[in-house]
Parts: structure tokens; C-alpha cells; sequence
């Protein structure tokens, strides 16, 4: 891609944000000639989404920020069929009440990143489910499918890498991308919406929407992908050892999200900096690596969180790793006093302040020498942790290795 002149495409291209575009040059003059409508759609398979979806988050927010007007399409209906791209298998099909659910969950993520309402710049949020659920089946084959190819249709990636695999591929989810491509359609009819943003593995589907709408109504829209987002290794980012890394504080505390960023790979500092300057990431990242993490995760921490929060996260893991202290804002599991009274075997303990997945790998943590209660290394995995072990503020700080901390409280 040539250098931009619109303000949203120079800086996503500056800070990585970009990966494909059906047609760059266009979309730039397109930019330039007026405010834009954009949108990117989340299927509601969780009542959360996870640092995966930080980069089209993130893109969402400069393109509002820019200007232009960013729309969120939650997967009401597309969420009944299933997203093929990137799986071996056919997930498993929720029910209205759980799509529902997990809906409400989503929606509460945007509103930090966002500003949503009326105004031409201001967000909306959209269910596909309005439109999906009145489609007639026939019209749609005759209206619609006459404008995909099978032969092409075939080529998909998220189409042939499952067939090549020989994983099963049903009817259903074959038509996935027949249906997002009239997504796209419907929400430029609707809403004049222009411009598709999606992860690298939705351009199939997304040049099927550009596509459609050029045969079937002469409209010109445009797709743009971002990339995958991956650490430095090359490791899919948005889920760790002890599962994915959540955007709800439900899900995952903040604490433990501002963990995760400043537990981030050396090389993947200035990747992940959030919205500071450029100027300003050169400069914290020519001195202490470990201090620019920090910065890091306080600042990634306060757009998800708040800058409460990410202040309370940084000053929890200043008490815990400089001061020795226990720090209030760690993950907390409660017991019952009776049960803690009689003694709690140490594996178990681990197992459920859920630093260990299961009581296997927590009497492995043992005894590797990883486990430590109160700052002191756990030498016997069967060991009754008791009240006698509570520490002067009446809790256990549980630790697994030097990075990962909980509290165990009785009650």
C-alpha cells in the first residue's frame, strides 16, 4: 500500500493495523471526500470477546476518532449458523436465550471503547437477526446465491483448509458467507455503510460482500482486513495457559488482564502500545524494557478498564512484586473457615484459587518448586494449609512461579 493521505489510514498503516484492502488507493480518496460509514461483525459465541478482537477494537476507535462512523453488528442471526473460518469443526449451536446472553455480555465491551448515538459520528450497534430472521429462503437462492460460484465458493480458505483436512463441513455452515456478504448489503441499503473491517481470515467473505454488491446493485464498497494478531514468536494471541484473555471484568479481573500485558514478549512492546504517540513509545521503549511494560499494560489496562482500574492493577503489582505485600486487587478465591480450620491439602488450594487447571498440575507446580503461600516455597504438595497459615491481614497469597498471584480468603 502506497503512503495514505486520509488521517484513518495513514496512522492504521503506520501502527500495524492493516493487512489487506481491496482496493487502498479508492478507499483513501473515498476517506478524503467526506465522513464514512464503517463496520465490523462479532458473532455472539461467548458472553465476552478476547484480546483477539483488540485489533478491530482498536481500528474501530481511530475510525471514529478520525471522524468517521464506526457500526458494531452483533451475530444474532449469523450466530444460529456458524462461522466456518479458521476451525476444524462445526461449533456448537447456542439456543436464543444463550445468544441472548452472551449478546448483553458483548455490548458492555464497546461502551469503553466507543462513543455511542444519534450523531453522525457516533456509533451504533446493529443485530443481523433484524434482517436474517425475515428472509425467505427461495428469494434469497434466487435473489442472492445466483451471484456466488461453488467452483469459487470452494476456494475459500475457510471452505478448503477444512475439506483438505477431511473435517466435516455442513450445509449450514456453507452458507455462511453468503450470508455476511448480504450483511453487507443490507447495512449499505440501511445505514449507507461503505467499508467492512475484519480479521485476515474473513477475507473471503468479505470481498463475497464488495462482490455482491457490485453485481447485484452497482454499489462500490470496500474491505479492509487486519492482521492476526500473534506475539512475537508467532503464538495466536488472546488466550494463555490458563485460558482466554477476556475483555469483561467478569471474565477476567483487571488485574490479571494488566498481568497479561505486562507479561507481554520484549519484542511485542512497541506493538501493543495502545494509543500513545509514536514519539512517546520510542522513548519509553529506549529505556527499561520492563518499565515499558508496565506502561503498556497500565495504558491497555484503562481502555478496556478504566484508568482507575489500571492505576489499582499497577499499584497491586507494586505491592506484590516491590514491596512483598499482598496486594487487595489480586484474584480471590473464598473458602469456608470450618473447612479451612480442618486443614486444605496445598495441591488442592492451588487447584482452586485456579492457578493450576486441575489438582495434576497443581501437585506438578509443587513439585517443581513453583508453589509458594505467603512468599514461602510449598516443599509438600498434601501439606493441610490451616487458619494457622493466614498472614497478618487474615489471607493467603498464593503464588505459582514469580509472575501469578491469588488470595484466598475464608468466610
Amino acid at each position: 500500500m502506497s503512503t495514505p493521505r486520509s488521517p484513518f489510514l495513514a496512522t492504521a498503516l503506520e501502527r500495524g493495523f492493516i493487512h489487506q484492502c481491496t482496493d487502498s488507493e479508492a478507499l483513501d480518496e473515498r476517506l478524503l471526500a467526506g465522513r464514512l460509514v464503517a463496520y465490523v461483525g462479532y458473532d455472539c459465541t461467548a458472553d465476552s470477546l478476547h484480546v483477539g478482537s483488540l485489533v478491530s477494537i482498536m481500528l474501530l476507535r481511530l475510525f471514529q476518532r478520525c471522524g468517521h462512523k464506526p457500526i458494531v453488528l452483533m451475530g444474532g442471526g449469523t450466530t444460529r449458523v456458524g462461522d466456518p473460518s479458521g476451525k476444524d469443526e462445526a461449533r456448537q449451536l447456542l439456543d436464543d436465550a444463550e445468544i441472548a446472553r452472551n449478546m448483553a455480555g458483548i455490548r458492555t465491551v464497546f461502551a469503553k471503547f466507543l462513543k455511542f448515538g444519534d450523531r453522525p459520528d457516533e456509533a451504533v450497534m446493529v443485530n443481523n437477526a433484524d434482517w436474517l430472521d425475515e428472509l425467505r429462503y427461495i428469494p434469497l437462492l434466487r435473489d442472492i446465491g445466483r451471484h456466488f460460484s461453488i467452483n469459487r465458493m470452494l476456494t475459500l480458505d475457510s471452505v478448503r483448509l477444512r475439506l483438505e483436512r477431511d473435517q466435516p463441513l455442513s450445509f449450514l455452515e456453507f452458507n455462511y458467507p453468503i450470508l455476511q456478504a448480504y450483511d453487507f448489503g443490507e447495512l449499505a441499503r440501511r445505514y449507507q455503510c461503505e467499508l467492512q473491517i475484519g480479521g485476515s481470515d474473513q477475507w473471503g467473505n468479505i470481498v463475497a460482500g464488495v462482490e455482491l454488491a457490485r453485481r447485484a446493485e452497482r454499489r462500490t464498497l470496500f474491505g479492509l482486513t487486519t492482521p492476526l494478531l500473534t506475539t512475537g514468536s508467532g503464538i495466536k494471541m488472546g488466550k494463555t495457559a490458563q485460558g482466554a484473555v477476556w475483555l469483561n471484568a467478569e471474565r477476567l479481573s483487571p488485574y490479571e488482564y494488566w498481568q497479561f500485558w505486562r507479561n507481554t514478549e520484549d519484542d511485542d512492546v512497541r506493538r501493543f502500545f495502545t494509543e500513545l504517540d509514536l514519539a512517546e513509545i520510542e522513548r519509553v521503549e529506549g529505556g527499561d524494557v520492563n518499565e515499558a511494560k508496565k506502561v503498556l499494560a497500565t495504558e491497555a489496562t484503562a481502555l478496556c478498564h478504566g484508568r482507575e482500574a489500571a492505576e489499582a492493577a499497577a499499584a497491586t503489582a507494586r505491592a506484590v512484586f516491590e514491596s512483598g505485600g499482598s496486594g487487595s486487587e489480586l484474584p480471590q478465591t473464598e473458602v469456608p473457615r470450618d473447612k479451612l480450620a480442618r486443614g486444605i491439602p496445598a495441591f488442592e488450594l492451588f487447584s482452586l484459587s485456579g492457578l493450576a487447571a486441575s489438582n495434576g498440575e497443581a501437585r506438578r507446580l509443587i513439585r517443581g518448586g513453583g508453589a509458594r503461600i505467603n512468599d514461602r516455597v510449598v516443599n509438600n504438595e498434601t501439606k493441610p494449609v490451616t487458619v494457622a497459615d493466614l498472614d497478618e491481614k487474615g489471607v493467603l497469597k498464593l503464588s505459582a512461579g514469580r509472575k501469578r498471584h491469588a488470595l484466598v480468603r475464608p468466610v
